[in-house]
């Protein structure tokens, strides 16, 4: 098929400055959790993105010097040659797939404490860091904005060295070059403060100093927010930063364009829908005649090319749809809409950065592992024998394990309890702000038109004795799990002993099959990710009157590595929900909650008519361990192996289970011996060791 002629205009090329992209699909500087620790990781996962068809393909933020480190969270660096040669496979790779590659210049300023190299940071002035570390920067001295301009001049040419095409000035997200934009951050009384000219005078030079040192070779962008870093009435206030930018509207050659909020910028689904950055950024194409890109976690060309249409970018811009497809261009390009994996904005991959590994996708199990196990997104090894396998259970980990072995040519039968499949991927699509969740089912299912290899049964539960009659090479179990009601978890590793028989005890299973507790409920979270919060949300506006009570000290705790925390905990105080936190339950007898101050052990009651407990999940395993008898036994015939993936083995997120499908379809009949986990990734040195002082 060839593309649908409303997509042509995203296959226009656009100049930018001295360099021209062959479409309109910009892959815009996101984290990886790679940066300068694992190279050859991050190096072929951007070549990947290349050969998808991104027209641009960026680095994550690069830092220009020692004293701009991030770390725990990984980021790229240009401070010598050693980052040169490194930075260099990554445009090698992207040049041979005819793309541009971008580099996003970055210094921190105060929000990074430098914890690595131990330098001192400069900012605007002195400021604490807002990543809750009790460290402070230096405010900015004369020295201090020469060696800024000298480290910027270095490290663009250390990128035009590298072999890139647009080099970037990061200005957002309450780094140093956004902290000089902004009045209610800027105190200075130099040069470099009080009036708009005065606070763009670091950012102008910033680019000034860019262009100098890379000439006519690379364009220089600058990522800016379009807000001023705060709301009124539930609105961005943008004043101060319209006259702001209509100062250094046509400085650089690109605008890549943000707003100040991650909780936005990289809302997850549950709050922030496909394009919604639009309404914040659509005042800057009215301001410059250049160029300008921006993100909305796009996944339908339709909406691409209406944003283009009207003005409004462009540019597509993309961080987390490139992750969840590598090939979302090409597909486009061919026709095939109906193969594109469409990010389900759950924003686990950003999770990597934020914890320091390597990114992982819900959508797409092969991010990351590009390098380390040789993984692709679109292409599989075929298949080493013409085993037939069994898969059981068609939740995330079953669907994927049956989709990748399909696509290797394997013979797979899937078979699902239930009427439809699924698993907890279709029940938890239903709930409230969690149904672009079933885009993990959708994607899947839809392949499997086009591998008449797989053959689906629903409403086929297997016993072990049915499984091996099915006379399978392998029979792999995804039989996901269920969540507990005696309030085993975390914190109560042997459950709470004192829960009435007969008192209303619910859990997610049960809210889910349509069983719903009345009246004042109690929500215990001993889970701290997002299903206590959407359930607790769910019953206050379905009239229940709910207290949600977390042993955590905040609601959604895990939600700080995936942007949604705060979003969550504002969520449940706008519905009404009463919060209690740092509190254990320690008995219910179907009128009262006991409780216990995780702190001072002070006990406590609460009123309640149902208890809802959100706290772990048992392995569904029952049917793993009878078939392993069985095989142990030797009554498993001539199957050859009987394995667990996903839930079954271990609950997780559901980008664990999909991944533990793609693993186990990738590695069948794998005899090589490698243990892909000890494939380490490292940015070696060729320095010679100093000399120890303490040495006699």
């Amino acid at each position: 098929m060839s593309r649908d002629a409303r997509y042509d205009i995203l296959f226009e090329p656009l100049q930018i400055g001295p360099v021209t992209t062959k479409n309109r699909f910009y892959q815009v500087p996101h984290c990886t959790g790679m940066g300068w620790q694992r190279p050859n990781s991050l190096n072929e996962m951007r070549g990947i993105k290349a050969e998808g068809g991104w027209g641009v393909v960026n680095t994550e933020y690069c830092s220009i010097h020692p004293s701009s480190d991030d770390l725990l969270c990984p980021y790229a660096s240009l401070w010598d040659d050693q980052d040169v040669r490194a930075h260099s496979i990554m445009t090698d790779k992207v040049h041979e797939h005819g793309a541009l590659a971008g580099v996003e210049l970055w210094y921190s300023g105060a929000p990074a404490a430098n914890l690595y190299t131990r330098d001192v940071a400069f900012d605007v002035n002195s400021r604490p860091s807002w990543k809750r570390q009790p460290f402070q920067s230096r405010k900015m001295d004369k020295k201090d904005f020469r060696d800024l301009r000298q480290w910027y001049r270095d490290a663009a040419l250390r990128a035009k060295d590298a072999g890139f095409d647009i080099v970037y000035a990061y200005a957002n997200h309450d780094d140093l070059l956004h902290n000089f934009q902004l009045s209610t951050t800027n105190d200075r009384t130099d040069e470099y403060g009080g009036s708009v000219q005065n606070r763009a005078r670091l950012l102008s030079e910033t680019v000034e100093v860019l262009k100098e040192a890379v000439g006519e070779t690379m364009a220089v962008a600058v990522r800016l927010a379009s807000d001023d870093g705060w709301t009124k009435d539930g609105c961005m206030v943008t004043d101060e930063t319209r006259e702001f930018f209509a100062e250094v509207a046509d400085l650089p050659d690109l605008w890549d364009i943000t707003v100040t909020d991650w909780d936005i910028e990289l809302g997850v689904s549950r709050f922030i829908n496909e394009g919604s950055l639009a309404t914040h950024t659509n005042y800057i194409k009215e301001l410059t005649t250049k160029p300008v890109v921006s993100v909305g976690r796009f996944t339908s060309p339709d909406t691409m090319a209406s944003h283009i249409k009207r003005g409004l970018i462009d540019l597509v811009g993309a961080a987390r749809p490139s992750i969840a497809d590598p090939f979302l261009p090409k597909k486009i390009e061919e026709g095939r809409l109906e193969d594109i994996r469409e990010c389900i904005g759950c924003n686990m991959c950003y999770t990597g950065d934020q914890l320091g590994v390597p990114i992982r996708c819900t959508q797409n199990p092969t991010m990351g592992e590009e390098w380390r196990r040789g993984w692709h997104p679109e292409y599989v090894r075929p298949k080493s024998s013409d085993s037939l396998v069994l898969v059981v259970g068609a939740g995330p980990a079953g669907l994927e394990a049956a989709h990748a072995l399909g696509k290797r040519g394997y013979d797979v039968m899937l078979s699902e309890a239930c009427t439809e499949v699924g698993g907890r991927v279709t029940l938890e699509s239903r709930l409230p702000t969690l149904a672009e969740w079933a885009r993990v089912r959708d994607y899947r299912q839809q392949q499997f038109l086009k591998l008449p290899n797989v053959e689906v049964y629903v409403d086929s539960r297997l016993s072990a004795g049915d499984a091996l009659a099915v006379e399978a090479d392998h029979i792999v179990v995804a039989t996901g799990a269920t969540w507990r009601n005696d309030g085993f978890g975390r914190t109560n590793t042997i459950g709470i002993e004192n829960l009435s028989a007969a008192a209303q005890i619910f859990t997610p299973d049960d809210i889910m099959a349509g069983r719903l507790p009345k009246g004042r409920v109690v929500v215990f979270d001993d889970d701290y990710y997002y299903m206590g919060p959407v359930l607790a949300e769910m019953l206050q506006r379905a009239g229940c009157d709910v207290t949600f009570v977390c042993t955590d000290n905040m609601a959604c705790s895990f939600g700080i590595y995936t942007t949604e925390q705060r979003a969550t905990q504002r969520s449940l105080l706008k519905a009404g929900v009463k919060m209690l936190f740092s509190q254990n339950i320690e008995s219910f007898d179907g009128k009262q909650v006991g409780l216990r101050c995780e702190y001072t052990e002070r006990e406590s009651t609460l009123e309640a008519d149902a208890l809802l407990v959100v706290t772990a999940r048992l392995p569904n395993d029952e049917l793993y361990y009878a078939l392993q008898d069985e095989l142990e036994a030797g009554n498993a015939g001539d199957t050859k192996s009987i394995r667990r993936v996903g839930d079954c083995e271990a609950p997780a997120p559901i980008a664990s289970a999909v991944y533990a499908g793609r693993r186990y379809a990738m590695e069948l009949d794998d005899d090589s011996g490698i243990n892909y986990s000890l494939r380490r990734d490292a940015n070696f040195s060729d320095a010679t060791a100093l000399p120890r002082d303490w040495a006699s």
